[in-house]
């Protein structure tokens, strides 16, 4: 990776195929034009600390409807580096558009798991305004801001991560 702490990359169509079909958008037909409308996360301007996540599809939220997309990215990082997932501000601003965990938290061991470390984004339209969210395919609707973290002293943790949401709760 060079100077550089991470890099985004796209999990495979089948990996994608089998997270699209956990959806209620799955149409066998549209797959492939879902996966080829990935785009790899970048930032708007020079001095964004935000990388852009962008939809792989046309979706719309009325308010208090919620949707999980499947980014089709992953992403691999450094050891000490999270991932830190957050609405655009604009749309937080406009909708009050959030995350369902208000902020996702990507660790650097997610990218081994047997889902290939697919980032998938839960948000909700919360407006109070009645206004209803249209997002395009290959429009930006969240952004990864990268962050590094420090140890505390502890006792020493060996458990490996292998799985995605609530995956470290799960006693092995």
């Amino acid at each position: 990776m060079n100077n550089y702490v991470a890099e985004f990359k796209k999990v495979s169509t089948e990996q994608f195929k089998a997270d699209v079909m956990k959806t209620n958008l799955y149409q066998s037909n549209l797959i492939k034009e879902f996966y080829d409308n990935v785009l790899i996360p970048t930032r708007a301007t020079k001095y964004s600390a935000g990388y852009d996540f962008f939809s792989p599809f046309n979706f719309t939220l009325k308010p208090k409807e919620s949707i999980v997309i499947p980014t089709g990215i992953r992403c691999k990082m450094n050891k000490d580096i999270v991932l830190f997932i957050v609405p655009r501000s604009s749309l937080g601003f406009k909708y009050r558009m959030q995350l369902d965990n208000t902020i996702g938290v990507i660790d650097s061991d997610y990218y081994n798991s047997d889902n290939e470390g697919h980032i998938k984004i839960k948000i909700t339209n919360d407006s109070l305004t009645n206004d209803t969210l249209l997002i395009k395919a290959k429009e930006s609707f969240c952004q990864g801001i990268f962050v590094k973290y420090y140890l505390a002293k502890e006792i020493e943790v060996l458990r490996v991560r292998n799985g995605g949401i609530g995956s470290t709760n799960e006693k092995k």
